[in-house]
């Protein structure tokens, strides 16, 4: 007993003897900045852009065209609402409520993707909806904020058209 005290006052001591040191407070008053030993980054430093392109994915096929962009995600639910929509729009095609449930369709998955970072591929579902309804102005919003990215980055958005598709997404 007489030594398990021992030991636990010892340690006691040894750990009040390796305590934090105080923090000064920084009485800096220059506008020149704290001196920091790392190395400052910028925005680019964290991206993908000057990275090599993986040349085939493990399966052998060719990878994604704008490899980096995005994460799949699974779209199946939203790819049957947009083939039921089609199929309404086909068998009445002068119901406009037909192509606005069909715009919404490719609206909300065109969101879904922009949320998984796919933006040429949501891009494609934008311009879809906007086909569709003229005055979907979410779709409006986002196919210009996709486009100001791609003008931000310097590079060209994809033609109307030319949008790649969702990326495959494998169950689990």
């Amino acid at each position: 007993m007489k030594y398990c005290i021992t030991f636990f006052l010892a340690a006691m001591s040894f750990g009040c003897m390796n305590s934090a040191q105080p923090i000064s407070q920084n009485t800096n008053t220059s506008n020149q900045p704290p001196a920091r030993n790392e190395k400052p980054q910028t925005v680019t430093a964290h991206t993908t852009e000057n990275q090599p392109a993986p040349s085939a994915n493990s399966n052998g096929t060719a990878p994604y065209k704008s490899a980096g962009m995005g994460e799949p995600i699974d779209t199946a639910k939203f790819d049957g609402t947009i083939a039921a929509a089609e199929k309404l729009v086909t068998s009445k095609p002068a119901d406009t409520e037909a192509k606005k449930d069909l715009a919404q369709a490719y609206y909300d998955r065109g969101f879904a993707l922009t949320e998984a970072r796919q933006y040429a591929s949501a891009l494609g579902d934008y311009r879809r909806a906007l086909k569709l309804d003229p005055t979907h102005e979410d779709s409006k919003n986002w196919i210009k904020q996709i486009t100001d990215i791609y003008a931000m980055l310097k590079k060209d958005a994809p033609k109307e058209g030319e949008e790649p598709p969702p990326l495959p997404f494998k169950k689990s």
